[in-house]
Formats: C-alpha cells, sequence, structure tokens
C-alpha cells in the first residue's frame, strides 16, 4: 500500500470543521490521511491560526485557480477537502481533481443546497420551511454547486424555539464534526488502495 494520501484543506472562515479534522488525526482517527495544507481564500481568517498552531503548512489563495492548482501539485496533494470554503470552484478545476475533492454542506441535500445556500442561510431557510429534521451532508465536488455525488449524510433534529444559531451548533456538532472526518478517512483509503 503507498504512503498516506495527502490532504489540502481549503478554508475562508473561523475553520471549525477543520479543527474537527485536526482533532480526528490527533486521535488516530485518519490512519490512511495526513493534512499537510491548509489554503484559506484571504488573509487574517482564524482557520490559518489553527492551522499553524497544528503546525499544518498553510497559503492564501485568492480567486486563483492556475495558483491554487500549482500549489496543490506543488505539495503533492491527492485528497481536497472544502471545509467552510466560499469560492465555488470552475469545472476545469473540478475536472482535474475529479473524485478528489470532497465538500461538507449544511443541510440534507438536495434540501437547502445550491448557489447562494451557505452557512446560516441554509438554517434560515430550513427554519423558515418548518423542516422538522435537518442535518450535514458531505458530497464529491463538480461544477454545479453541491451537486455531485453523495458520500455521507446524518438527520439532526430541529428542534421547538430552534434559532438559525442553535440550529446552526447543533448541526456542526451533531452531524458536520463527525461525518468530515469519517468522509476524510473514507476516501484517504481508497486513494490509497487505488479505489478512487
Amino acid at each position: 500500500m503507498k504512503a498516506k494520501t495527502r490532504i489540502a484543506v481549503l478554508v475562508s472562515g473561523g475553520g471549525t470543521n477543520l479543527q474537527a479534522l485536526i482533532d480526528a488525526e490527533r486521535r488516530g482517527e485518519l490512519p490512511d490521511g495526513e493534512l499537510c495544507l491548509v489554503v484559506g481564500s484571504r488573509e487574517g481568517i482564524y482557520a490559518l491560526e489553527r492551522a499553524g498552531r497544528a503546525g499544518i503548512e498553510t497559503a492564501v489563495v485568492r480567486k486563483d485557480e492556475v495558483r491554487l492548482r500549482e500549489l496543490l501539485q506543488e505539495k503533492g496533494i491527492e485528497l481536497v477537502i472544502l471545509a467552510g470554503y466560499l469560492t465555488i470552484l470552475s469545472e476545469e478545476f473540478t475536472r482535474s481533481y475529479a473524485n478528489r475533492i470532497i465538500n461538507i454542506h449544511p443541510s440534507l441535500i438536495p434540501s437547502f443546497c445550491g448557489k447562494g445556500f451557505y452557512g446560516k442561510k441554509v438554517h434560515e431557510a430550513a427554519l423558515r420551511y418548518g423542516v422538522k429534521v435537518s442535518g450535514a451532508t458531505v458530497h464529491l465536488v463538480n461544477e454545479v454547486p453541491d451537486g455531485g455525488r453523495i458520500l455521507m449524510q446524518k438527520a439532526v433534529e430541529v428542534l421547538e424555539g430552534d434559532t438559525p444559531e442553535t440550529l446552526q451548533r447543533r448541526v456542526m456538532e451533531e452531524a458536520e464534526w463527525k461525518l468530515l472526518p469519517q468522509a476524510a478517512e473514507l476516501m484517504s483509503r481508497a486513494l490509497r488502495e487505488g479505489r478512487a
């Protein structure tokens, strides 16, 4: 079996999902993958600080897919994880990493997904519609926002009196922070064994 799958995490904000990956790796729950690089979409985001504290190399690439691809190739990255990354990747870019980019989305796709649905907006829409169950989805990334094949989902109950903030927190704690490390390991193992 080849060496561990080299992983890059792309971020745009605080990095709570990145932290879930870092914590999972420390607990030995990512035996087939290695977090090698964290790329921020802008300077000064807290996710880059989290990565630095964990000893993971960081970089900032602002809406420059050519530079991003060069950087990933330079570092030998095999799996790309979008963890709160707010830049939509082009068809050309996603094709160059076909079946090797995953994303976590804070709803049960196909509900409340696609262009314009990110962060708290997803939870606001879920509450507006009155759904009784929400959750999170990990999916492969293609040129359609939230349109790639679903890998994993986890449902989370919507409680009476929920606000977008309380629902967001519960979805993160009960679904996102569990699913993303599991999916990272699933993909890392598949790539390591030559199945992806």
